[in-house]
């Protein structure tokens, strides 16, 4: 059976910090993972650490770039069960956007639409939850509204979605590359 996972957290970051305070929810960003070890991992994020503008379809790296800035990212991993059928179309729109982030935005107006309900879908602007339910949606997951609505915390409660991890993101990641380490040397031994 493949997976994908749904990750959800707190960064930390003043504009992370100003969504909580609207919002008044634990997590206010969501990335997607290929692979457990989330050694893949995606959104719609900043592209330098230190400044929150441009934002743009990103990898992010655990401990690394914004999620380097922070020793403590509370979140809570989810996984979903796929066919092989769409994980392959997973993938092949992760490669999509890899190969096409310059035309792609991050959805700051979308934002304003999300909170006041309206249904605003713009071509190459996505924001973090947009973009994870956008996935979700052409992978064949039915969404139960529509993609530009979603907000981080409806991924807490996704159909299908079945709570892998709650806890720090930093020590998931290393104790899920420390037992990878650990299986690599094993593997090695006579």
């Amino acid at each position: 059976m493949d997976y994908i996972y749904i990750i959800v957290a707190q960064t930390g970051t003043k504009p992370a910090k100003f969504f909580r305070l609207i919002t008044k929810k634990p997590y206010n960003h969501v990335s997607l993972s290929g692979s457990a070890d989330l050694s893949e991992m995606y959104s719609f994020c900043r592209t330098y650490k230190p400044f929150p503008l441009p934002a743009t379809f990103n990898r992010e790296i655990v401990g690394k770039g914004t999620l380097g800035k922070f020793g403590y990212i509370p979140c809570e991993i989810y996984r979903i069960k796929v066919t092989h059928e769409q994980k392959q179309e997973y993938n092949r729109i992760i490669k999509h956007f890899v190969n096409n982030r310059k035309i792609y935005s991050y959805n700051i107006l979308g934002l304003f639409a999300v909170y006041f309900n309206i249904n605003w879908e713009r071509n190459h602007n996505f924001a973090c939850s947009q973009f994870v339910a956008y996935t979700m949606n052409r992978i064949g997951i039915p969404l139960e509204k529509p993609f530009s609505l979603y907000i981080p915390d409806d991924f807490r409660k996704f159909p299908g979605a079945d709570l892998y991890y709650a806890g720090e993101l930093n020590c998931f990641y290393d104790d899920i590359t420390a037992n990878t380490d650990i299986q690599k040397q094993k593997a090695v031994l006579p």
